[in-house]
């Protein structure tokens, strides 16, 4: 069966109240492809991702990874890594120590995992920074460190909030080659918020679009192309 037919992550008729804003969530997201999920600032694309992180709770409905219900799982419990717009690494701590802290948090690492740090390090193109600080490292190094430990996490699915936002279009269009390559090599299941219509284009298999709490659009590219007659979209598209 083609993984696209497979549910990577459900929303089974999912509400959630944040102060004064709603949120309703129904839909299936496919497995093993990169959905970039977008829209105006405030219409809910963080929330969607913490609500599949566990960094938020629904009011009502379900959740389910890989057909598995995981909506009272704890965050360290479900088959997720992510990756923030910041990346979320310790100055004070050297690369390697990041990164090994993404298979172990007491750092109790055998042999074969030390390894897989610097393996991993190699696969985004960082062999022999293990010792570097990350006050040293460019935003492009920093956001590449962030992704070499989501890479020895091994976790199906893969959760990226704007990584790219902070850093020059030429660095942004090198990251976006280098997630792409990354996700056909693992198969893994891959949500990108993103406010550029050029990464939808270049990276997304499959397209949510969020308005004011609620889905305005899910579907392949090609299509959410065509829907410039829906004022949203068609803000969007215009940049």
């Amino acid at each position: 069966m083609n993984n696209t037919a497979l549910s990577g992550v459900r929303f089974d008729k999912v509400t959630l109240r944040l102060g004064k804003q709603d949120f309703a969530f129904d839909l299936r997201l496919p497995q093993g492809i990169i959905t970039a999920v977008t829209g105006p600032s405030g219409s809910g694309k963080s929330t969607l991702l913490n609500l599949i992180a566990g960094f938020d709770t629904p009011n009502s409905g379900r959740i389910l990874i890989h057909d598995q219900d995981v909506t009272e799982l704890a965050p360290a419990d479900r088959p997720v890594s992510v990756i923030f717009q910041d990346n979320n690494l310790f100055s004070h701590l050297d690369v390697f120590t990041n990164i090994a802290l993404g298979i172990d948090p007491s750092l109790k690492l055998s042999k074969d995992q030390r390894q897989s740090v610097s393996g991993a390090l190699e696969r985004v193109g960082l062999a022999g920074f293990e010792a570097r600080s990350p006050i040293t490292l460019s935003g492009g190094e920093r956001q590449r460190v962030a992704m070499a430990r989501a890479l020895v996490r091994h976790r199906s699915v893969l959760l990226l909030d704007e990584p790219f936002a902070a850093l020059d279009p030429g660095l942004r269009a090198g990251m976006a080659e280098l997630l792409s390559s990354l996700q056909r090599e693992n198969d893994n299941t891959v949500l990108l918020v993103t406010h550029q219509p050029e990464e939808v284009q270049l990276l997304a298999k499959h397209v949510v679009f969020l308005d004011k709490g609620n889905i305005l659009f899910e579907g392949s590219p090609e299509i959410f192309a065509e829907n410039g007659n829906i004022p949203q979209i068609r803000r969007f598209l215009r940049g």
